[in-house]
């Protein structure tokens, strides 16, 4: 069997932690960032978890992860 691809965009966005879990970067933080507050633009730093509704397709889209 050849091997699987691994979808390139979603690559780039997800990383899979040691428990499984998909690690991903905020949105909302790369323009326009002038209307938005202060404590908003606090709240998008670092990185958060995919929501479970969306771990298994994102998961099909990283096939060795």
């Amino acid at each position: 069997m050849p091997k699987m691809k691994t979808k390139s965009g979603a690559k780039k966005r997800f990383r899979v932690r040691a428990g499984g879990s998909i690690k991903r970067s905020q949105a909302f933080k790369r323009h326009i960032l002038t209307k938005k507050s202060t404590k908003n633009k606090r709240h998008l730093r670092g990185p958060t978890g995919v929501h479970s509704t969306n771990s298994d397709s994102v998961k099909a889209m990283l096939p060795y992860a």
